[in-house]
């Protein structure tokens, strides 16, 4: 029996990367309630669980490329599927919080690198004829992890132990790095630019400040001193590193290419639209288990619909954005978008479970939409040469971006049990969060707006189409 060929068996092997970094990223959300229960923690402090894997996500995926360039993709790629083992594991025996965040930071570096390196492998391995097809195959894994996620996580909580969610990693890890030793080439640039390792350091401490530093304000868990010190340091290494980029010619973060209309808005209109939509795997879970008294396994049944409406969008995003462009699907959609977001806070016990569905399936179609605009937008107008640079910070701001709204919700959430005088998490407490959330997301509007008429028309066709109807 003939055996598959490589342009093959590399897609796939990208794919099964990607397919755990989404699932892990994703199932852990609805198992977060238990997972307090069992550690004897506040449910609101789980949130580091995710923030933290999101932030080290954030943290190295820069430095990711210059180091499949500089030792060699197939190492890189397989020393990354080893470390999000070892993180994986250590979660599964971790017995106390700061275990937990420790090791799910651990699964964050392996993932950092594991995913970009591996898009990198396929680029650089299938040839442009197949280019298509392997797109497909690794492109996949992104859409299934998140609607496989809700579900798998709430079935292992609910029929065992919330540590087999990342057990499960372990035997795939292996498969994984088997594989890449086996059919991944080790190719390497050549000529290979010095890291800025001083940008890298002064960007990673800044971020790290200022995130951990935020997740404490109000919560009594840290000394107001050292959430100050946090923060303020945060603040001061983002300054030292804006001064520091402005005078490297290879900085690890490039905010130049922020002088870019199209870039900046997708930057930091996307941002805020995800500082608000990225709660939602946050909220939900806590708002259907703590709130209705839903069972994990009833809750990921429930939220999955979010991710099953974003499958269906894939579709009809092109012809969408074509016909209307994207300063118009942009502007219009973060309304509806944000409306929707707005309407999960009017959910309460007696909510008819279609009901939720429906929303969630809905709501879910609509920001899968303003994701896909938003990240198309962002490469509009970038020049080749610029290219690796730009995908580096959107890669980063996407996670940033999402792990600020989950602290943000937990922040949010942790206010109002205070103005409550209660130290328990009740539904009354999640329309509240549900409202300073969409609030956020509808925001992102004024960024859309300063965008020209025909923004992104080269890559939407959206000004073509308007020429040849004239």
């Amino acid at each position: 029996m003939r055996a598959p060929p490589r342009e093959t068996i590399v897609p796939l092997v990208v794919a099964c990367a990607l397919f755990m970094q989404n699932l892990d990223s994703t199932v852990i959300a609805t198992a977060l309630p238990t997972i307090a229960r069992e550690l004897h923690e506040d449910p609101l402090r789980l949130n580091l669980a995710i923030t933290s894997y999101l932030l080290s996500l954030a943290v190295f995926i820069p430095v990711s490329g210059w180091m499949a360039d500089r030792f060699g993709a197939r190492p890189v790629f397989c020393s990354a599927i080893a470390v999000f083992m070892l993180g994986s594991a250590g979660c599964g025996l971790a017995q106390n919080l700061p275990m937990l965040i420790a090791s799910r930071i651990v699964q964050g570096m392996g993932g950092a690198m594991m995913v970009p390196v591996g898009r990198l492998v396929l680029l650089r391995t299938v040839p442009k004829s197949d280019l298509v097809r392997a797109m497909a195959f690794m492109t996949m894994p992104a859409l299934l992890g998140p609607v496989i996620g809700p579900p798998l996580g709430g079935f292992i909580v609910t029929y065992s132990s919330w540590r087999w969610i990342f057990y499960i990693n372990l035997p795939i890890c292996v498969l994984g790095i088997t594989l890449g030793r086996l059919f991944i080439l080790d190719v390497k640039e050549p000529d290979v630019r010095r890291l800025d390792v001083r940008g890298f350091v002064l960007a990673g401490v800044g971020l790290a400040g200022l995130t951990f530093g935020l997740e404490a304000v109000g919560r009594g868990a840290l000394p107001i001193a050292v959430v100050g010190a946090l923060i303020v340091g945060g603040l001061i290494c983002g300054v030292l590193y804006f001064l520091h980029s402005r005078n490297v010619s290879y900085p690890i973060i490039d905010l130049g290419l922020l002088r870019i209309p199209t870039f900046f808005a997708s930057i930091s209109g996307g941002a805020l639209f995800r500082i608000g939509t990225g709660a939602i795997p946050f909220l939900l879970p806590m708002l259907l288990q703590v709130g209705f008294g839903m069972t994990a396994l009833s809750s990921g049944l429930t939220t999955f619909a979010s991710s099953a409406g974003a499958m269906t969008m894939r579709a009809t995003a092109t012809p969408i954005i074509r016909r209307v462009g994207f300063r118009r699907v942009l502007i219009g959609n973060s309304i509806v978008a944000s409306l929707f977001l707005l309407s999960y806070g009017f959910f309460n016990a007696g909510t008819p479970r279609w009901l939720i569905f429906g929303a969630l399936l809905v709501g879910g179609f609509f920001r899968s939409l303003q994701f896909t605009c938003v990240s198309t937008i962002a490469y509009a107008d970038v020049s080749a040469p610029l290219m690796s640079r730009a995908t580096s910070l959107v890669s980063m701001m996407q996670q940033l971006s999402v792990s600020f709204g989950v602290g943000f919700a937990a922040l949010f959430l942790h206010l109002v049990m205070m103005a409550r005088g209660d130290a328990s998490l009740s539904a009354g407490d999640f329309p509240y969060a549900f409202f300073i959330v969409s609030i956020v997301s509808a925001a992102s509007i004024l960024i859309f707006l300063r965008l020209a008429p025909e923004a992104g028309a080269e890559v939407s066709g959206h000004r073509t189409r308007r020429v040849e109807s004239a």
